[in-house]
């Protein structure tokens, strides 16, 4: 049976439709991003846990976001070219997207109400990050300020829970 998680969509940066049950059986972190913040060079940390854990299984899903002090005010193509060209963002980047309110996209629903955070289930900046087990289950929220590299203990226990 798939998980809730699973069965929820989201459209690339490309405009194609993703079913999030195409990252089943591997270990996920949902970031939402900003390119002018100053949280933004932590693009570096989560595209180097996603090279090095990629084969293993670890896929990280970027999801813009505009709603913290205007700081990815950009469309597709300019979030594109900033994520690959200053940070060179190989894991897969989905369109901009609400992470709070009425117009929330549903993955950032369905995250905040398995995992509420300090401000409740509201996030409250740009690179909140939600990790998701293999199977589809929510398993900790970190702030914005946690460093990618702090999030990998995390993410190898869940790796090796996955082949065990």
């Amino acid at each position: 049976m798939a998980s809730e998680f699973h069965q929820l969509e989201a459209k690339t940066l490309q405009g194609q439709d993703v079913q999030m049950d195409a990252f089943k059986g591997k270990v996920v972190l949902v970031v939402n991003t900003a390119s002018q913040c100053g949280l933004t060079p932590q693009y570096e940390g989560l595209e180097e846990l996603y090279r090095k854990h990629k084969d293993e299984g670890l896929v990280i899903l970027g999801f813009p976001c505009n709603q913290f002090g205007n700081q990815e005010p950009g469309g597709r193509k300019e979030i594109e070219e900033g994520c690959l060209i200053n940070y060179g963002v190989s894991f897969p980047m989905f369109d901009k997207v609400d992470v709070n309110g009425d117009n929330a996209h549903p993955v950032f629903r369905y995250l905040k109400s398995n995992l509420g955070g300090l401000f409740g289930s509201r996030i409250k900046w740009n690179f909140t990050k939600f990790l998701v087990d293999a199977d589809g289950n929510p398993v900790k929220r970190f702030a914005p300020i946690t460093k990618p590299e702090k999030i990998e203990p995390y993410i190898e226990k869940l790796l090796a829970q996955k082949k065990a």
